[in-house]
């Protein structure tokens, strides 16, 4: 394996070497490219060695050897459990899309917070799918994370319906009214308006003895019962 000693290229090497960036770990110093940009000799955890520019490196621009990219991209998997156009199966590249592809529009609110799928859901599609049979996955029901700040993993994970989920959501709003306290969604079921009507008069500070009003007909407002 190449050696290039700091003296040489008149810089100090040090402060990368040895260090890790996701899944690399700097061993070594290649030379510069064409541009006369710094690269490194890195090794990743699959084992793989290859060279990396400095400012990829820093920037956290490459994690990998790009590996994690085919692991997290549903057409680069060639699965052999006969479940790559099940349900279960877009469940699973959807997580681990929101956790680590950027250019998922939801990477924001998952990988840009720092949620990450735990090791073995992450690299063994069977692990997750065993975990989700013993934990009552139905056809009907989404993967929702317990701690909303918390990992998919098995202890912070469960199975449940889109209405469950909206309600463990981080913005959810909760709306208080003759002393019971719902989320907005429940809230709208309840009454039969929309959630999206109901959070407009949140905002717009509607009286709470108005909230449940909707037009009739003619136009007209009327309350409806609860």
């Amino acid at each position: 394996m190449p050696r290039f000693a700091a003296e040489r290229i008149g810089m100090n090497l040090k402060p990368l070497l040895g260090k890790t960036f996701g899944r690399l770990t700097v061993i070594d110093r290649a030379n510069n490219d064409k541009r006369g940009k710094a690269q490194w000799i890195c090794q990743c955890e699959c084992g793989n060695i290859k060279t990396i520019l400095a400012d990829s490196l820093t920037s956290g621009k490459t994690k990998s050897c790009g590996c994690f990219r085919k692991e997290t991209a549903p057409h680069n998997n060639s699965p052999k459990h006969g479940m790559s156009r099940t349900r279960l199966w877009t469940i699973w590249c959807a997580m681990k899309s929101r956790c680590y592809n950027r250019k998922n529009v939801a990477y924001k609110d998952y990988g840009g917070r720092g949620i990450t799928v735990c090791n073995e859901w992450l690299h063994d599609f069977h692990c997750f799918q065993i975990w989700a049979f013993r934990n009552g996955y139905l056809d009907n029901l989404t993967i929702d994370r317990i701690d909303c700040n918390g990992n998919y993993e098995p202890q912070n994970c469960k199975w449940s319906t889109y209405e469950e989920q909206e309600n463990n959501r981080r913005n959810t709003i909760y709306l208080t009214i003759y002393g019971q306290t719902l989320p907005v969604s429940e809230w709208a079921r309840k009454v039969g308006i929309s959630a999206a009507t109901l959070r407009w008069r949140i905002s717009n500070n509607w009286p709470k003895n108005k909230m449940f009003m909707q037009p009739n007909l003619n136009n007209r407002n009327i309350r409806r019962a609860i």
